[in-house]
């Protein structure tokens, strides 16, 4: 009998009407710790079956170059699966940073001493490294900024205030993350462009059809996400982009979720402009990129102004400084501006391709396991395809709320996962839910990281009563401003 059997049967003669303290939980979650620190979960039969892994890329070793996978939560090695949420960071990354604090500290573009010289060439490579890993056209391209947010804001403003005009069309779609939404809505209301959305269908599917009917003459902004961060739905970017530009409309690609998992070239998809996140893809929180052709962004009013973003002012007069630091107003995250290069060096030498077919093997997975083990007990949404779904899987245990399931994953066996809307409250309200818990995947994640998920969903599942008479009381209210 392997661990999970000895716990299953465990779980299952606990009377129902038992009245599990806090303090039994406890002992629960020991006894859990014990028994499976004493047999490895990859003696367990099923995941012998599924022993194959990508040979290019070994997560096994990848885990080493990641310190915080070492740490223990709640006793238990933490399993992190929060990965669409932020991404955590190796130690290349972390020691790039430490040795410009330590070596190379000072202002960028404002010294000729030694060191502001050095800084200065240090965030001006860091852009060429980003420029690649895009496939840009010129380093001078790339802006940095501290997101995706700050990014479509910038596009959002700095050429919608000075573009759009009432009457014209700006399309989004109902996956779109609240980031990508919320700017667009708000220089609409500012001048009198119409929001129209691409609906989805019941597996998160854009509804191409629809889109080509939607689309006029009168449209001028084409925005949406590269993979959805809830459905997992990996959009055909080539198609939307060809027809946004039989209108002349501009494309605007959420990068947020894609550029970290999928291989990006702006080249080849044709788009128009390009925003992803750095924290997303093992850089730094606070960095982030906006990539955008570069006759639209010469002809676009600077969003935010000040400190190196001009080469003149006078009292009447200013003249801008050149491609990209007209962009980037003030003293810039330049710590964060290497770190970030140096994730875009540490993914690029694992190989873009690699990253896709592990989390498509990763999903593959989860996928199968979910419907073997837990069957109709685990509701999944998003396309089952995994060929079109990216290192995400959004679910919910039936009769049971997101935030327990969330909330006794963490405390009972240090999994974490993220619960809510996560920032598309819209597409949850298409889907007739108030929210799901969502597991996410990275380079570092392994299926025994899945087997603990499954194993624990499963028990959590017998257990539904207890469960919410232990964990609802620390849920109950709670509202996650970002949803």
């Amino acid at each position: 009998m392997n661990a999970f059997d000895l716990l299953y049967n465990f779980w299952t003669n606990v009377p129902l009407n038992m009245i599990i303290t806090a303090r039994v939980c406890m002992q629960i979650s020991v006894f859990y710790n014990i028994i499976l620190d004493q047999v490895s979960l990859i003696n367990i039969p099923y995941y012998n079956m599924f022993m194959e892994e990508n040979a290019l890329l070994d997560p096994y070793e990848i885990r080493k170059d990641f310190p915080i996978l070492e740490r223990k939560v709640n006793g238990r090695k933490l399993i992190y699966l929060d990965n669409a949420a932020t991404t955590h960071k190796p130690r290349q990354v972390i020691e790039a940073i430490v040795e410009f604090y330590t070596k190379y500290n000072a202002n960028i573009h404002r010294g000729l001493h030694t060191l502001s010289q050095e800084a200065s060439e240090l965030y001006e490579n860091a852009h060429e490294v980003l420029a690649k890993f895009i496939n840009a056209y010129s380093w001078d391209e790339v802006i940095f900024c501290n997101n995706t947010t700050d990014a479509i804001n910038i596009v959002a403003y700095a050429w919608g205030l000075k573009n759009l005009e009432k009457g014209d069309e700006i399309i989004l779609t109902v996956m779109d993350h609240h980031s990508n939404m919320l700017p667009w809505r708000n220089v609409a209301k500012i001048t009198g462009a119409k929001i129209k959305y691409i609906d989805i269908t019941d597996d998160g599917i854009l509804k191409y059809e629809e889109f080509e009917k939607k689309i006029t003459e009168k449209t001028r902004v084409v925005a949406f996400p590269g993979m959805s961060n809830v459905v997992g739905t990996i959009n055909n970017i080539k198609r939307i982009v060809k027809i946004a530009h039989e209108v002349d409309a501009i494309v605007v690609l959420d990068g947020a979720q894609s550029v970290p998992h999928t291989p990006t070239d702006v080249r080849a998809f044709g788009i128009d402009f390009l925003a992803f996140s750095g924290h997303k893809m093992l850089g730094p929180t606070g960095t982030g990129v906006l990539w955008g052709r570069r006759d639209l962004l010469e002809e676009m009013m600077p969003f935010k102004v000040g400190g190196d973003t001009i080469k003149d002012v006078t009292l009447y007069d200013v003249v801008w400084h050149d491609l990209p630091w007209r962009f980037e107003a003030g003293t810039p995250n330049i710590a964060g501006g290497i770190g970030l290069a140096e994730a875009a060096k540490y993914l690029t030498k694992i190989g873009m391709e690699n990253v896709r077919k592990h989390e498509k093997e990763l999903v593959e997975y989860t996928l199968k396991r979910f419907e073997e083990e837990l069957g109709d007990e685990v509701i999944v949404y998003g396309p089952r395809n995994p060929d079109i779904r990216g290192g995400v899987i959004a679910f919910n245990i039936k009769d049971l709320h997101h935030h327990v399931v969330g909330k006794a994953l963490d405390s009972l066996f240090g999994i974490a996962v993220r619960t809510g809307m996560h920032c598309a409250h819209p597409l949850h309200y298409r889907l007739g839910i108030e929210g799901t818990v969502r597991a996410s995947y990275y380079i570092y994640n392994v299926r025994e990281e899945i087997d603990e998920l499954v194993n624990a969903l499963k028990i959590i599942s017998l257990q539904k009563e207890h469960i919410h008479e232990i964990y609802w009381k620390d849920v109950e209210g709670l509202i996650c401003p970002t949803g």
